[in-house]
């Protein structure tokens, strides 16, 4: 029997390996992608992109690492759990191997670029970075990205306020300040060269696309009273929101934020 986790402990403890086994086909088909902005920047000033090799930590179905090898970057995407690697889409220029943010199982000072989409604040953070920074080749550079939902903006506000009547508020909380999980690259001594970058990005849903995208979400629960009546909320919010995209479909809106920093070496320091 396990012990059971203080309402405070991290999100890394809280079985990330396993808690997206059951979300796997609608984290497929309902997540958002990201801004092609965000992406130029990420890969600004690396080089050749097909001569780049990147590990995308937590790839999960695969949304992420093809945005990198549509770019001509090779990938290695690493995700433990097998049934999000089971939903992928395949592409020439990615390969999942299992591993874990932790232990990813690569070589060291392998990696140009390594990446998180939606998926640092699953990982211990003292762990991972010392991982990150065995891997990667001298100079080398971290990207860490969130798409946060915009609240401002009314209809992705009115969805954010159904899913809170819905979920545990211990993870509810969490979630909601997961990109502060990047002040750890901040702080690492390990990195340098650290900043933030913001974009905007807009997902258009039809109706069962916004319930998909709910129930992709590792908190919101999937049977229920709660789940049912988070049904019910979605669908007439949906029918009853009367501000459309041309073609008839809502949009929930996000801000985009991208953390970048690289990889310190005392060969790099000491030679200048």
């Amino acid at each position: 029997m396990s012990t059971p986790q203080s309402d405070f402990a991290p999100l890394y403890l809280h079985n990330p390996q396993e808690r997206f086994s059951n979300r796997a086909d609608d984290y497929a088909k309902y997540r958002p992608s990201y801004p092609p902005a965000a992406i130029d920047r990420m890969l600004q000033d690396l080089g050749q992109l097909d001569t780049l090799l990147a590990a995308d930590i937590g790839a999960g179905t695969g949304i992420s690492s093809r945005l990198l090898a549509d770019r001509g970057v090779k990938v290695w995407a690493i995700e433990p759990n097998a049934a999000m690697r089971s939903a992928a889409i395949s592409h020439p220029q990615v390969e999942f191997r299992v591993g874990t943010a932790e232990q990813t199982g690569l070589s060291d000072r392998s990696i140009d670029l390594i990446t998180c989409f939606q998926a640092f604040h699953w990982f211990e953070p003292k762990a991972t970075l010392q991982e990150f920074h065995r891997i990667l080749k001298p100079g080398g550079r971290v990207a860490l990205i969130w798409n946060d939902r915009d609240r401002e903006d009314a209809f992705t506000g009115a969805y954010s306020q159904a899913l809170r009547q819905a979920v545990d508020l211990r993870y509810w909380e969490r979630i909601d300040r997961k990109t502060s999980e990047a002040e750890a690259l901040r702080l690492s001594s390990l990195f340098d060269r650290y900043s933030t970058h913001t974009f905007i990005n807009s997902h258009p849903l039809d109706q069962e696309g916004l319930v998909g995208i709910a129930l992709s979400a590792s908190y919101v629960p999937k049977t229920g009273a709660e789940h049912d009546q988070l049904i019910q909320d979605l669908q007439q919010l949906y029918d009853t929101w009367p501000d459309r995209l041309p073609d008839g479909r809502v949009a929930l809106s996000y801000r985009t934020v991208l953390y970048l920093a690289h990889a310190k070496h005392p060969i790099l320091e000491n030679f200048g």
